[in-house]
């Protein structure tokens, strides 16, 4: 059989998380075999809005629903749970359901401005800034976060080992972004994967916003990769005051979080962490 997606794989369609694949394994004394392995899935989705298309996203299939939910929140163009009426996949002209394409139904009463997205309608699943008309315009989309809410540091370092745990489609392709929510004990209450970090982070918060959860001010973003200026915009979008990742953040990532109140934590592994922003909500170790 020669390398590609498996008839297995085809027959799975689109919407499954992950796809299998034939590959050539190479091994360290370089015997080389056909092999059956699994890759994350990484499909399209576009997100109407009452039938008129508004974006297309690079992502994992699976949570469209919230995810779409989660864009709609996290880029200021809907703010409560009550503008949305019904998220329904679409249908084309075979009038077979589309995995693909996604309809969010809101509220007639509802004024959804449309020039608010400077974006461009294609956003792929590593895009950073990519189009925002200003930075400054975001920033005032959502109120700065206050409050002396806080974690212990030993909570705080033990938090990317419970995040690895929970990782099961990490764990069978290795190819996947995770956000997981903490509370301030450390628990886990909240993952979502995915081949984008904000795709992961959309699908988290698009969930609490639906469950009119918002706003998450005593939780913990934990992200498996690196922070950039748009999952901060979209922590703050969602109240989130502590926001950390295994990685580095980026300079833009850093300067918003100190303008926008938001703790900001990097670098988080064998019990080290850079704390770039706010770190007066990370207790001391003697503090406890």
């Amino acid at each position: 059989m020669k390398p590609g997606i498996s008839r297995e794989s085809q027959s799975t369609g689109p919407t499954e998380p992950v796809t299998r694949v034939v590959i050539n394994k190479v091994d360290a004394g370089g015997s080389r075999g056909e092999k059956d392995d699994l890759v994350a899935t990484e499909e399209p989705l576009e997100i109407r809005v009452d039938g008129r298309s508004l974006a297309v996203l690079m992502r994992t299939p699976g949570r469209d629903r919230t995810l779409a939910a989660g864009f709609l929140c996290s880029e200021g163009l809907v703010h409560s749970p009550d503008a949305i009426m019904d998220i329904t996949r679409c249908a084309p002209r075979d009038e077979a359901t589309d995995p693909n394409t996604i309809n969010v139904t809101l509220d007639p009463a509802v004024e959804f401005e449309w020039d608010r997205l400077k974006r461009n309608t294609f956003a792929s699943s590593s895009c950073g800034v990519c189009g925002k008309a200003t930075i400054d315009s975001i920033r005032l989309q959502f109120p700065t976060i206050a409050g002396r809410w806080s974690i212990r540091h030993e909570v705080v370092s033990r938090l990317p080992g419970e995040l690895r745990k929970a990782q099961g489609v990490f764990d069978q392709t290795g190819g996947l972004h995770a956000a997981g929510l903490f509370d301030c004990k450390g628990r886990l209450t909240d993952l979502h994967e995915d081949v984008g970090r904000h795709n992961a982070v959309d699908k988290l918060i698009g969930t609490h916003f639906l469950q009119n959860e918002l706003p998450l001010n005593e939780s913990i973003l934990l992200l498996s990769g690196r922070v950039s200026f748009e999952v901060m915009q979209k922590a703050l979008s969602a109240g989130i005051p502590v926001v950390a990742a295994i990685s580095a953040p980026t300079s833009l990532a850093i300067s918003f979080a100190r303008e926008s109140g938001q703790t900001l934590i990097g670098f988080l592994r064998d019990n080290r962490m850079n704390i770039y922003a706010h770190p007066e909500r990370i207790e001391r170790m003697e503090d406890g």
